[in-house]
């Protein structure tokens, strides 16, 4: 159920890309109608493209997993779906076996050879070449080589650590580890249909001879149909709105992709092909797209939406705690706000610009981190709705888990907690660079985020640093990833999908899913290796304590808070929503939701 698979932090959804219309999505015969942030735009939650919140809280109604975490983060089998197990210490072998019930909307049986595929996709084994891009256009400059060659848009680290080719036995996988790994219990999980892969690249509609062609094509190692299988499953599942091919949303979950309409509503049905423990229960849901926190307030007054889980502000939780009927429940979320640095871009901030000083380039990092008003952003926007909040100093640990303090000590972060405008100043001198701009990539429509945003320019012209907007192009969470070479800073939030140590691998290792950035240090690499092989907690802690201290001393970025949630529910139209501090949120246990009268009337 959970999207557990690459045990990696995902881009969070808050945010909108979607046009702002107060009638969207509404529709009169949906059993429940839920507000969110951000439009889905891929159903390969797990390629580098896909890799965020908005679109995994919709597939985790969509697709099953052999894992799910439960309300108190316990990770759970579904056997309903099927069942995994060590079958080896030396070398770790993990055995993976579908369930008879395990079946795709389509009524194909889901089986190993979608599991395969999964593999290949995050493995990197097959990958020959790579996008290169214009540094002033953003345009691929490589495309013919692209076409004829194998790209496989991902790249996990654990998954990476799988170098021999899965061996498939009747409807069991086995994956053999070239080495011990900590996670390996959310380090793969199944994703996209083989079957429906193996048809859009190779032209085969029966569904058993497309799966084994696909088998046959990674087991031999063909070059050609790789090429083809790589870039439907990098490509062909990335829409915003709804496909006209019904292949692109064949499902395994509880639900099916039904309409969507762009940058306005998603709605889903009960999948009447699924045979798994975890049903739906409310046969129809819609999630219309609102990014002003305020208008999903209004919204959920005037019964257009049944729950709410907007980014909060003050007055956003005097809102909802002023309506009538609305349960309203407040606390921590699993999301933390950061502003991370390009360190390859051209930018102010890369040692190219400077004829390849590095110590120039990070004296320039250094400078403009010295200015973020991390304590003013969390006096002035957070502290409203959490009296107790604190600045956020640790890349790895959430604040109040038992190791936090230890590893922000050792990291060293704490060294921004003050804004530092004479340091600044100073190594700016030192690095001969004046006036600076620094291009910041946020969210126009997200309120708290122009408020952050406003209050870093101010902090930095002080110091000389002129901090300028990027102008967003294509959606700010498409561009994080595809338009490096025009932002020199992202501001965001990173959220937890899982509670595996080695979760923020994939952020910080050389050229993996969630490093936009060009940030590459071969220790960081190195201490990430001992991580995945690491069992002793105390040693983990020691190693992530380490990794955050060359993130510091790299100036890589800032943590800056925790955020603050607020989830409102009309108890009348929908009862047992119990959000989850981890993705997905408040679309957590569905198969335990009741529809109200208010909503069966809808």
């Amino acid at each position: 159920m959970a999207t557990v698979a690459a045990a990696a932090l995902v881009l969070s959804g808050c945010s909108s890309d979607a046009k702002k219309d107060d009638n969207a999505g509404i529709s009169t015969d949906t059993a429940v109608n839920i507000a969110w942030n951000q439009p889905f735009y891929s159903f390969n939650g797990n390629s580098i493209t896909g890799n965020a919140t908005a679109n995994n809280v919709i597939l985790y109604l969509l697709q099953s997993h052999f894992n799910y975490y439960d309300a108190d983060l316990n990770l759970i089998n579904d056997t309903s779906f099927g069942t995994m197990e060590k079958v080896s210490d030396d070398p770790l072998q993990v055995k993976y076996t579908y369930a008879d019930t395990a079946t795709w909307s389509d009524g194909t049986p889901a089986g190993p050879a979608d599991l395969l595929l999964e593999w290949a996709g995050q493995s990197g084994k097959f990958n020959n070449v790579e996008p290169e891009y214009d540094e002033e256009t953003g345009d691929v400059t490589n495309q013919a080589a692209l076409d004829a060659g194998v790209y496989f848009d991902g790249a996990t680290p654990s998954v990476a650590l799988i170098t021999d080719t899965p061996v498939i036995e009747g409807n069991s996988i086995t994956l053999t580890y070239s080495k011990p790994f900590a996670d390996w219990q959310v380090s793969i999980d199944n994703n996209l249909p083989a079957h429906i892969v193996a048809k859009r690249a190779l032209g085969i509609d029966d569904p058993t001879e497309a799966a084994a062609a696909l088998v046959d094509a990674i087991d031999n190692n063909k070059v050609d149909d790789l090429s083809k299988i790589a870039k439907v499953w990098s490509n062909d599942f990335n829409y915003v709105e709804m496909p006209t091919d019904p292949d692109l949303y064949v499902s395994s979950g509880a639900y099916v992709l039904s309409e969507y309409k762009k940058d306005q509503f998603l709605t889903l049905k009960a999948n009447p092909e699924y045979k798994g423990d975890n049903k739906a229960t409310i046969p129809t849901v819609t999630v219309r797209y609102n990014g002003d926190p305020m208008s999903q307030v209004q919204a959920l007054s005037n019964g257009e939406v049944d729950l709410i889980n907007p980014q909060s502000t003050s007055d956003v939780l005097t809102a909802v705690k002023a309506l009538d009927g609305i349960k309203v429940e407040t606390g921590t979320e699993g999301t933390y706000e950061h502003i991370d640095l390009q360190f390859a871009n051209g930018g102010p901030f890369d040692p190219a610009t400077y004829g390849g000083d590095a110590d120039k380039a990070h004296k320039v990092r250094e400078a403009f981190l010295k200015t973020v008003p991390r304590q003013e952003i969390i006096d002035k926007l957070i502290k409203p709705l959490d009296p107790e909040a604190t600045i956020r100093n640790s890349f790895t640990i959430v604040p109040g888990a038992p190791d936090y303090a230890s590893v922000s000590e050792v990291s060293g972060q704490a060294a921004y907690d003050v804004v530092d405008i004479e340091g600044a100043k100073a190594l700016l001198a030192e690095a001969g660079v004046a006036s600076p701009t620094v291009r910041v990539l946020f969210d126009p429509d997200n309120t708290r985020r122009v408020n952050q945003f406003d209050l870093m320019v101010a902090s930095a012209k002080e110091a000389g640093i002129n901090v300028v907007a990027y102008e967003v192009q294509d959606g700010w969470g498409s561009d994080l990833s595809s338009a490096t070479s025009y932002y020199d800073a992202a501001l965001f939030g990173w959220q937890s999908t899982s509670t595996a140590v080695t979760e923020s691998d994939a952020n910080y290792r050389t050229g993996a899913t969630n490093n936009f950035y060009g940030y590459s240090n071969a220790e960081v690499d190195a201490l990430f290796d001992q991580l995945q092989v690491e069992t002793v907690p105390a040693k983990q802690v020691e190693i992530l304590g380490q990794v955050e201290k060359h993130l510091v001393d790299d100036a890589f970025g800032l943590t800056i808070f925790q955020f603050p949630g607020v989830t409102a529910s009309r108890e009348s139209a929908l009862t047992g929503v119990v959000p989850l501090t981890i993705a997905p949120g408040i679309f957590y246990g569905f198969w335990d939701w009741s529809a109200g009268s208010a909503a069966a009337s809808k």
